[in-house]
């Protein structure tokens, strides 16, 4: 059975058990092959892993939306759409690529500058380590997004 039978299932128990059902606990169930329930009975309990879900339930169906207002169940997109949202993809990446080259030129001027500057050849290691680690993040970022490109294309 599907999740939402389950739900279903749990909302119509709320709906019949009325007030009563209300001020009871109610528990997710999980049996040896996976499968979740949810239940107020301790007899469906046995042998069945339980933890308490709340003290009141309110189980409401997700909507349902025909494939054609966009539903995750095999929309089609045309190709004039598609392409304008690939190249609208391609822009976004492209401009992050340049802002991460630049962030990426800016972290390596900025170790060269400590570097350069007077006793900063001599440096302590673990002082250049900040340095090291922006620029090799950098690095990482616009191999990222030069791959991300590479994928579009």
């Amino acid at each position: 059975m599907s999740r939402e039978v389950y739900f279903f299932a749990a909302a119509l128990a709320l709906a019949s058990a009325g007030h009563a059902f209300a001020q009871s606990v109610t528990y997710r169930c999980v049996d040896k092959s996976g499968r979740s329930t949810y239940t107020n009975v301790k007899e469906e309990m046995t042998g069945k892993k339980c933890t308490v879900v709340s003290r009141e339930v309110s189980v409401v169906p997700a909507p349902r939306f025909p494939a054609s207002e966009g539903s995750a169940s095999g929309a089609k997109v045309d190709g004039g759409t598609q392409k304008a949202r690939d190249d609208t993809r391609r822009r976004i990446l492209q401009e992050e690529l340049d802002a991460a080259q630049k962030r990426l030129a800016e972290a390596r001027q900025k170790l060269n500058e400590r570097t350069s500057a007077p006793g900063g050849g001599k440096a302590a290691p673990d002082r250049l380590k900040p340095y090291l680690e922006e620029i090799d993040r950098q690095e990482q970022n616009v191999a990222s997004l030069k791959r991300e490109l590479g994928n579009l294309r």
